[in-house]
């Protein structure tokens, strides 16, 4: 297959060195890939829009050092102009670009200054990753037509008899985006979840565009067939199961990139692009290497099973626990389709509040039980490992674990630190609800929150971060990046 590639989350919890991308593509090299995706959105700085990103962002400067250094793999740039653009619209700078006020992911495409500013982050990515595909992003955009510009074109589009307003509106945006791609003489990608619900957009988009088929819980072989009828090329993209799971669910995983990869050449498609998400929240990349290796070898016809490369590191038991045994126990830890609800709240919110007021009860009782025994267990491995624990009111809310198993210091750094932080924050968390029989009858739930926020704070607690819990309908304009510095 010619697209041999994974997808490297920049946007959720990454600030990485140039070391540590070095690494990854060595890493990729030898895996057996061909590419690398950066997945950027507000991650990266973009000369053009120095307030959309925020501290430890990916530098251009950065990515030509690794272009340098690694002439053999192609590092793509993944940009996001239209979906999934939160990073920019909840901005002072970006909120004008919005296609709903304070609600979703997506940008306006009927907005002339959005329009302006993706030419410009579009030449910002062009002058610094000088790969043969520029991935222009175009997933999951629900929100098409919402706001009176878009709502009124759709309805003038759908005035003409049989005609889908939507399908014209987002693939002139995209058809528009990937001819500027082309004019440069680069090729277009994008990923082909909307053409699922919207075929007739294909008809604005140039067919050099090389379309990449996102299917992690199936195959390929119904998606991406209508898809080649059309003309274009498809890369089937499977997925490591990061962003459901408290680390990786392993067995979906493997079965999901197997089935893809074995589609990919039924079909003869012109690749496979193995994405992660979220994984820096719970997990870390380097726990995942193992796996990615195995990934590699499968689209290299080599199959291994993921388990047996843990053992091959020495981490196979560690593994097991973590990727198969875990997801046993059920509630918040079993196998779903969307992200894990406790890793939103608590980490990608970054608000302890939610994560109490939703999941207090579950792991408070026999499956919090389950789970205290189960870590206990996992200490047994005498892996590298930091655990978060919060207590409030005396009730157990959460035992997080968090596993590094490569010998590296700075980690046992981080795990002592965190260990410390965690104890503060405990105490801090007993003195709070040993004054609250006098707070709490007297206060609003507001009041209340605020004053567990403060004495968390005082601790230090590192996921209460810089801001006091929201009140009711007081969400504002935030600095870039703040939420995931």
């Amino acid at each position: 297959m010619r697209w041999r590639m994974w997808t490297y989350d920049l946007a959720r919890e990454q600030s990485p060195s140039y070391e540590f991308l070095a690494e990854l593509c060595q890493l990729s090299l030898d895996a057996g890939y061909n590419a690398l995706g950066l997945y950027l959105e507000h991650r990266f700085a973009y000369p053009s829009a120095p307030w959309a990103h925020g501290v430890g962002a990916v530098m251009p400067d950065t990515i030509r050092q690794l272009v340098t250094a690694f002439p053999d793999l192609q590092i793509v740039p993944f940009v996001n102009l239209l979906g999934h653009c939160e990073g920019l619209i909840y901005t002072e700078a970006g909120k004008a670009f919005r296609e709903e006020t304070m609600k979703g992911l997506q940008a306006c495409p009927s907005c002339p200054e959005f329009a302006t500013l993706c030419d410009a982050l579009l030449r910002d990515v062009l002058g610094s990753f000088p790969s043969e595909l520029v991935h222009i992003g175009g997933d999951e955009t629900a929100q098409l037509g919402k706001c009176p510009r878009c709502a009124a074109r759709v309805e003038a589009y759908e005035s003409e008899a049989g005609a889908d307003g939507k399908a014209k509106l987002y693939g002139e945006w995209f058809g528009g985006l990937a001819q500027r791609v082309i004019e440069v003489g680069r090729r277009p990608a994008l990923w082909a979840d909307m053409f699922d619900q919207h075929p007739s957009a294909l008809d604005y988009i140039p067919q050099t565009a090389l379309l990449f088929d996102w299917r992690y819980f199936e195959g390929v072989a119904a998606t991406a067939k209508p898809l080649q009828e059309a003309g274009f090329e498809v890369v089937g993209c499977p997925a490591l199961h990061t962003y459901n799971a408290a680390w990786l669910h392993l067995e979906a995983s493997q079965r999901n990139v197997r089935d893809v990869a074995d589609g990919v050449r039924a079909l003869g498609l012109a690749g496979v692009c193995v994405t992660t998400w979220e994984c820096g929240l719970f997990g870390s990349y380097p726990s995942l290497i193992p796996a990615m290796r195995a990934a590699g070898r499968e689209l290299n016809g080599d199959r291994m099973d993921f388990l047996d490369a843990y053992e091959a590191e020495g981490s196979g038991e560690w593994a097991r626990l973590m990727g198969i045994e875990l997801e046993s126990l059920g509630g918040s830890f079993a196998f779903g389709r969307i992200r894990s609800s406790l890793k939103c709240r608590l980490l990608l919110y970054s608000n302890p509040f939610l994560a109490w007021r939703y999941h207090a009860d579950e792991y408070g009782g026999p499956l919090g039980d389950a789970a205290l025994d189960f870590s206990n267990r996992n200490d047994a491995e005498k892996h590298r490992f930091a655990r978060y624990c919060l207590k409030p009111g005396g009730d157990v809310l959460a035992r997080l674990t968090f596993a590094r198993f490569r010998n590296d210091h700075r980690i046992e750094q981080i795990s002592v630190r965190v260990r410390h932080r965690t104890d503060q924050a405990r105490a801090a968390m007993t003195h709070a609800a040993a004054t609250r029989s006098r707070l709490w009858g007297t206060t609003s739930s507001a009041r209340r929150r605020s004053c567990v926020w403060l004495a968390a704070r005082s601790a230090g607690h590192r996921f209460l971060r810089t801001r006091p819990p929201p009140h009711r309908g007081a969400r504002r304009g935030r600095r870039a990046g703040a939420a995931f510095d």
